[in-house]
């Protein structure tokens, strides 16, 4: 059963996962900050990606699923490009939403994210509009046309619903559209381009001659340094780049919590093969990520791998597969990306090399301004791969794998919430609040306790925190009643807590409490580091 929104986000705030960025002055919309357990939480989805997809790669083997043994290695390229980075990628002219203005609230969306249902009362049809989070949206269209038509809710079956939901630009007449927090018909303006990138100045001159922008994706830096990478790693074909970093957006509409916001980290992999073989690595990876998310905990009907259509596939693609999670904040049967895993073909490298798409006629030209310069010029380097065994020079295929740290830990925290029952102190049963998050990915991995402040458990507690402590993220609790202590633990998402109590003043012993199964076995102080290292690593 999926959580409720509200709950969780409640649980957040309260147990510092997550905060609204400059709360104290208001907030700043689309902009979050994560707290002390969310920071371990989101380091801890990053590391996991790294350590399994970077440094625990193995280069000499063929792994499951694999056509051959590959290479990889890393990169942290800048958020602040050369602007000519952008013109070549086609982000300057294609980076863009449509969006619409309502002339009554100047509120300001998406265009694509309005979303309504066309309504009758009598002889006068209009079509009632939406962008609330709230996953009922029936509720909310049916509130907003009770109150334009002056109707009360027991009158609520006078309204003739003649559609499903359907996206405002489905609609082609503007002036019958109710805007999502307007009182009269026809307040949208027509829809215009916004472009997302965020603009800024480099350096002392603030005029357009030092302009650059935000990075909106990191895979423009691992392209530009294609050849860097190849020069000082030695590394071959086939082989892989990764990187972790900041990205920026202008969203329009930043909303459902952390899902879509203005400021996001990426985990990205640009992976670079012959042409031969690049629809076997886009199968591999697709199936390889799938993999990579439901080993953490993210299994089951709420997680899917949707391959797209033909029609859903840009220009360049030769094959695109999003791995989708429902989230609770969605329509029911609605899921929303965590990543997406692309077939790009040769069209970045070769974007760079030679210059930006023209979209009409597809092959990449060198585009000039009124005065017969270059407008969009690319650097001009050879971009091409020389296969030392075979002689051959080639443009590399790419395919890639482009997760977002923000979505994933979001999707994992949904997954990890629930309530349930245990007994207390008394043996009385209560609700208990509980993230079942995985052990990896836990922000604290054991939490410590003494069961009183005396008689020598205090310090045995200590010793055993001060061990694991060289490890992993662990915490020591000597108030209140250990009931109390277990469930502020299991909020926390913290699989074990490990209790000393009179018996192991007795034989040396300690009682680890799992977190998920209510469990509880004696292991010797001795051999608390082990049992806790096999828990979390098994």
């Amino acid at each position: 059963m999926a959580v409720e929104m509200e709950k969780l986000v409640s649980l957040c705030k309260r147990r510092g996962f997550l905060f609204q960025s400059s709360e104290i002055y208001g907030g700043l919309n689309g902009f979050w900050d994560y707290g002390p357990l969310g920071v371990e939480l989101k380091r801890n989805v990053k590391e996991a990606w790294w350590r399994d997809m970077v440094t625990t790669h193995d280069d000499l083997s063929v792994l499951p699923g694999a056509p051959s043994a590959y290479e990889m290695t890393g990169l942290d390229s800048t958020i602040i490009m050369h602007p000519q980075v952008w013109k070549c990628s086609g982000h300057y002219d294609l980076f863009h939403d449509f969006m619409v203005d309502c002339r009554q609230t100047r509120k300001r969306y998406r265009y694509d994210q309005v979303r309504g249902r066309w309504v009758k009362l009598g002889e006068r049809r209009i079509f009632v509009t939406t962008v609330a989070e709230a996953s009922d949206e029936q509720a909310e269209v049916e509130r907003k046309a009770l109150k334009f038509f002056k109707l009360r809710p027991k009158q609520a079956d006078e309204l003739v619903w003649e559609s499903d939901f359907i996206a405002l630009p489905e609609v082609d007449d503007l002036s019958q559209v109710l805007a999502p927090d307007a009182t009269e018909l026809g307040t949208l303006t027509e829809p215009r381009e916004f472009n997302l990138m965020f603009k800024t100045y480099v350096g002392a001159l603030s005029g357009e001659e030092g302009a650059a922008f935000l990075r909106p994706e990191t895979a423009q830096g691992i392209f530009v340094n294609f050849k860097n990478v190849l020069d000082s790693t030695r590394v071959k074909i086939p082989f892989g780049i990764a990187q972790i970093g900041k990205s920026f957006r202008n969203e329009i509409t930043p909303r459902y919590f952390t899902f879509r916001s203005r400021e996001f980290e990426q985990m990205e992999i640009e992976f670079f093969c012959h042409p031969s073989t690049s629809s076997d690595w886009y199968r591999y990876w697709r199936d390889r990520r799938m993999q990579w998310y439901q080993q953490l905990g993210l299994a089951g009907e709420r997680l899917r791998l949707r391959e797209h259509a033909p029609d859903e596939l840009s220009h360049y693609s030769r094959g695109t597969a999003d791995i989708e999670y429902a989230f609770p904040f969605l329509p029911a049967g609605e899921f929303g990306e965590l990543e997406g895993i692309a077939h790009r073909g040769d069209f970045d490298l070769r974007s760079h090399m030679e210059g930006k798409l023209d979209e009409k006629s597809n092959p990449l030209v060198v585009q000039l301004d009124e005065h017969g310069k270059p407008k969009y010029r690319g650097s001009g380097k050879d971009l091409t791969y020389r296969d030392e065994a075979t002689g051959e020079r080639f443009i590399p295929h790419v395919i890639e794998p482009s997760a977002g740290a923000d979505r994933a830990t979001l999707a994992f925290l949904c997954e990890a919430y629930r309530e349930d029952t245990a007994p207390d102190d008394k043996g009385v049963m209560q609700t208990r609040t509980v993230l079942s998050l995985h052990p990896r990915l836990a922000p604290i991995k054991a939490a410590v306790f003494p069961l009183v402040k005396k008689d020598g458990m205090p310090e045995v507690a200590k010793d055993i925190y001060r061990a694991l402590k060289k490890r992993y993220n662990v915490f020591y609790d000597e108030k209140g009643a250990v009931g109390r202590r277990y469930r502020r633990q299991d909020e926390a998402g913290t699989p074990y807590c490990i209790t000393v109590d009179g018996q192991t003043l007795i034989d040396n012993t300690v009682t680890i409490r799992d977190r998920d199964s209510l469990e509880q076995v004696r292991v010797k102080v001795d051999d608390v580091v082990e049992e806790v290292v096999q828990r979390i690593e098994q």
